[in-house]
């Protein structure tokens, strides 16, 4: 059994424009002209299947199982969790470690090579890896349109002066962790050999954002195929993660029905990993691919349009939702959202879907921090992760007494989000709603 989420961006092909190529020629072939993407096009989705139940095997990365009664349709919903469990954990056992086992995708198509080996060094470098402190940000998402930057100020405030993480920070925010608390989940990197994936001509091809990124465009159907191989040799009790540099996949054999640009799943072998009968002790590999995006790929000048939908912002989203929901199977009641209306009316517990492009500035970026091919300016200096939303938005709790509190006083009291009173969007300062 396996299953996946897939965060994608769903875009138009235009017209030919002028080639630019950050990526390197390989094997001496020319290559193609790729064609732009029409920006006004471009629209976030994600899918999943799930359903929560207990899982009962450690041949997976550590996780504990909970559930919660949503106070509107006095329904209970289960839901499995990546790290310790918050409510029973002490001391030292609150603290987990989790290795995660990177590999590089070197991705040959139409005559250029795109590296994930090149990215390597500014993602371990990241907000995914490295400490930084919580307490505030500069910058973040602001406005209900199109995403621009807008002022900082507090974030995660009961974490201020710790450094974290990004995903610790999120988990202990998420359960009122934060502080001198002792509750963490903490992300340990292992670089293993990168590996070659030459795309044939008629699984994908070159195009070109408006600012002149030019970025690979896969079959959605063929590049899975080729992670399910890769992930095939992995070690279940670590987080396989899988690297690209502006890959990008569509769907429906149409390269216009682009772009994919990350995904998180799992595959259970069912068999305990050779044996006739696993004893309810099976393997259950976890995954995630995402690609690094240039600035201007999606990001326009200036902190415009997209701001945060850059550098390592697929990969926060998918690592958030590995983390919440790691074996796809967390269900709760149908929500649905105006941030992310290409959802629709849906029951998964995604925490990156409904605050799909909307992010903060955090840490020191100094990797492709020049202007676009066209000359405009996209970089800004940092990273940007994506916000997360949290459990008791989608159990509908309120007041929410699980989560950190908001930066102001709230009748709420718990944010629903990381960023809290910095997310613009008023949907997102009280529990979800239904889809009537």
């Amino acid at each position: 059994m396996s299953h996946s989420n897939l965060f994608r961006f769903i875009g138009g092909a235009a017209m030919l424009a002028a080639l630019h190529f950050p990526a390197h020629a390989y094997s001496g072939v020319a290559a193609i002209e790729p064609q732009i993407v029409d920006d006004s096009t471009l629209k976030p989705r994600s899918v999943a299947v799930g359903g929560a139940t207990v899982l009962p095997t450690t041949r997976t990365i550590p996780h504990w199982w909970g559930s919660m009664t949503d106070p509107t349709n006095g329904a209970s919903y289960g839901y499995n969790m990546v790290g310790a469990n918050p409510y029973s954990c002490a001391g030292p056992d609150c603290t987990v470690v989790i290795q995660v086992d990177i590999v590089p995708l070197i991705v040959n198509i139409g005559g250029l090579s795109f590296s994930g080996s090149d990215v390597l060094a500014p993602t371990l470098a990241s907000p995914v890896f490295q400490g930084n402190d919580y307490g505030a940000t500069l910058f973040a998402t602001a406005g209900a349109a199109n995403h621009p930057r807008g002022p900082g100020g507090l974030l995660s405030q009961g974490d201020a002066g710790q450094m974290l993480q990004l995903q610790d920070a999120t988990m202990r925010a998420q359960f009122n962790q934060a502080g001198q608390s002792s509750y963490h989940l903490i992300l340990l990197p292992n670089v293993l050999p990168a590996v070659t994936i030459s795309v044939p001509a008629n699984q994908g091809t070159l195009r070109q954002s408006g600012r002149g990124v030019v970025f690979a465009d896969v079959d959605i159907g063929w590049w899975s195929s080729q992670i399910n191989n890769l992930r095939n040799q992995a070690d279940p009790t670590h987080l396989a993660m899988f690297l690209t540099d502006n890959v990008m996949l569509y769907d429906g054999n149409n390269p216009s029905n682009c772009c994919v640009i990350g995904y998180h799943g799992t595959k259970a072998t069912g068999n305990g990993g050779g044996s006739t009968n696993s004893n309810g002790n099976a393997e259950v590999q976890t995954f995630v691919w995402a690609s690094w995006v240039q600035p201007g790929l999606f990001a326009r000048p200036n902190g415009g349009t997209s701001w945060a939908l850059q550098d390592i912002h697929a990969l926060s989203h998918e690592i958030a939702e590995w983390a919440d929901d790691p074996f796809v199977n967390n269900a709760v009641q149908p929500w649905l959202t105006p941030t992310a209306p290409q959802y629709g009316c849906t029951t998964l517990l995604e925490t990156g879907d409904p605050v799909v492009g909307i992010g903060f500035a955090m840490g020191v970026n100094t990797y492709q921090q020049g202007s676009n091919p066209n000359g405009t300016q996209s970089a800004d200096g940092y990273y940007h992760p994506e916000d997360e939303v949290f459990l008791p938005w989608f159990l509908r709790t309120a007041p929410n007494t699980v989560s950190e509190p908001t930066q102001s006083a709230s009748a709420n009291i718990g944010r629903y989000t990381l960023m809290g009173d910095l997310n613009p969007f008023p949907g997102f300062r009280a529990p979800a709603t239904g889809c009537q």
